[in-house]
């Protein structure tokens, strides 16, 4: 997959060359900080797919033993991407700042964290729902 996106002001851009690991809807309390309450819909990509320009802040909780760092823009404050410990080397995407949605995501395989979905989270009738991230 080929796909290009960036930040609401145009400071950071990316292009990703390589073929998804995840996607998915993210519905974990840390996630809902990050959208205004909504689940996180994330697309997940091998470190060597994503080509970054622009300068970006990360984020990591300093009282957690093992945080995500979060990337933003540090002009607009876009939401670039997350880094998981637990996904050494790849990156979680943040679809609205991709380019052509529609084409590039297609739509969530699962939702995870669905033990932090409030009741206005629905996720489709057999769409596969984990209270956690499936192992």
């Amino acid at each position: 997959m080929k796909a290009t996106g960036g930040c609401y002001c145009g400071d950071v851009r990316y292009e990703i060359d390589g073929d998804p690991t995840f996607k998915g809807q993210c519905h974990c309390r840390e996630c809902q900080y990050f959208t205004g309450g909504q689940p996180n819909m994330v697309m997940g990509i091998p470190g060597d797919a994503l080509k970054a320009t622009g300068d970006v802040k990360p984020f990591a909780r300093a009282d957690l033993e093992n945080p995500v760092t979060r990337e933003f823009c540090l002009n607009c404050g876009t939401s670039m991407w997350t880094k998981v410990p637990s996904m050494p080397g790849a990156f979680l995407i943040k679809v609205g700042t991709l380019d052509d949605m529609k084409t590039a995501f297609e739509g969530p395989q699962m939702a995870i964290f669905t033990c932090d979905a409030m009741p206005w989270h629905p996720t489709p009738d057999g769409f596969p729902a984990f209270d956690e991230v499936p192992r």
